[in-house]
């Protein structure tokens, strides 16, 4: 059995408001280094124990990470980061 250090767990935020989570079976470290690879593709293939998952890549608007990829580096990437409010949306009346 793996460790929990060797998952990363990342939960998918999709443009019709749906989420759902998976552990990847990859450290964060080598989840960091494909991250790029891994948005480009427009179609992500996940083998569950029970089932295959295909995403399509298009209809994803937000990843969250856990644990953080603290080794990205560059334009666009803020350390130190809190976040101030939940998101949330606008409820029916």
């Amino acid at each position: 059995m793996q460790s929990q250090d060797s998952f990363t767990q990342i939960t998918l935020h999709y443009i019709n408001g749906e989420t759902e989570s998976f552990d990847i079976p990859v450290t964060p470290e080598a989840f960091g280094e494909q991250l790029a690879d891994f948005l480009s593709q427009p179609w992500l293939t996940l083998h569950l124990f029970d089932q295959t998952v295909l995403i399509l890549t298009a209809q994803i608007v937000k990843v969250e990470v856990t644990p953080q990829l603290t080794q990205l580096e560059g334009d666009g990437v803020f350390f130190d980061c809190q976040r101030v409010t939940a998101l949330s949306r606008g409820a029916k009346v």
